[in-house]
Parts: structure tokens; sequence; C-alpha cells
């Protein structure tokens, strides 16, 4: 329902944009357009990536790997694999739902997509070219030790619910 009315609004505004200026509007929308075009062959990638392995993995296996019995282990190896994968965050929360139906726990999730959205091993050449070898190794270094306090905090206020 949320989801119904955030569209609602949307088409709204453009239209009342629309109605403002016509060009503007229009070159809004090829923005927004070339933007999703660049990003989809991204997102189907990872979609992919995540369904085969949902698919392989038993929910047994990975509530082994990564559930809630499997405590700080699991929790690092969550904050690991997210360390080195990148994607979108409003994919690594989609990732996260999934994860929690096959029987993930709620720290381990957190701690994945924490690490995921903040850490970028693969861009961390492009972070060092734009603010140095020094700031992005901290900036990073300081987002993995963040992701295990996310983690912690998540799966004390979840307990608290």
């Amino acid at each position: 329902m949320n989801a119904f009315v955030l569209y609602v609004v949307s088409v709204f505004l453009l239209f009342l944009s629309y109605i403002k200026d016509k060009n503007k509007s229009k070159k809004a929308i090829l923005k927004a357009w070339r933007s999703l075009e660049n990003m989809l062959p991204q997102f189907l990638g990872i979609i992919i990536i995540v369904g085969l392995t949902l698919s392989l993995l038993k929910p047994e296996t990975i509530s082994n790997i990564i559930g809630k019995n499997s405590g700080f282990f699991g929790v690092v190896i969550s904050a690991l694999i997210g360390s080195i994968a990148m994607m979108p965050t409003f994919v690594a929360f989609s990732t996260g739902d999934m994860l929690l139906k096959n029987g993930a726990g709620v720290s381990q999730v957190a701690a994945l997509i924490s690490t995921l959205t903040l850490i970028g091993i693969i861009t961390i050449p492009l972070e060092i070219k734009y603010i140095g070898k020094r700031a992005a190794i901290y900036r990073n270094i300081l987002a993995f030790l963040f992701s295990f306090i996310v983690a912690f905090f998540v799966e004390k206020v979840v307990g608290i619910l």
C-alpha cells in the first residue's frame, strides 16, 4: 500500500513538473531512463547470482553458515562476503530479505548489508584516486568495524521486539 501511494505521488509530481516545464521534464525522464539502463545489467547479474545461490544452497546450509546459531563466526563470514561483493542498496535489502526467509540470522544479515553498502574492496582503487590511500584504507577499516556494531544493535533491537 505504501508503494502504491509513493507511485501515485510521484506520477502526480511528474505531471505538475511537465505542466510547468515540458523540456526539463522530458530531460529528467530521459536521464532517469539512461540511469536505469546503466544499472539494469548489474542488477540482473546480482539477482541471477543470488537466485542461483539460493537454489543451490538449502535453507539448512544457509542457516548453518550465517544462521542465528552461527553466532559471531557467522557475522564475520557475512561481513567478509559483504566487503568483497558490491551491490546497490536496494538490491542489498532485497538480498537480505531473501536470506532471512531462508534461515539466515538477523545480526548476520545486518553485517552483510552494512558491509555491502559501506565497504568497497572492488572500488578501493577509485577511492584511493580521489581521497588518497590512507583515507580510503581507514574509511574501509572503520566501516568494517562499524558493521559489527550495526549487527550487535540490530540483534538487540530485534530481540526486544
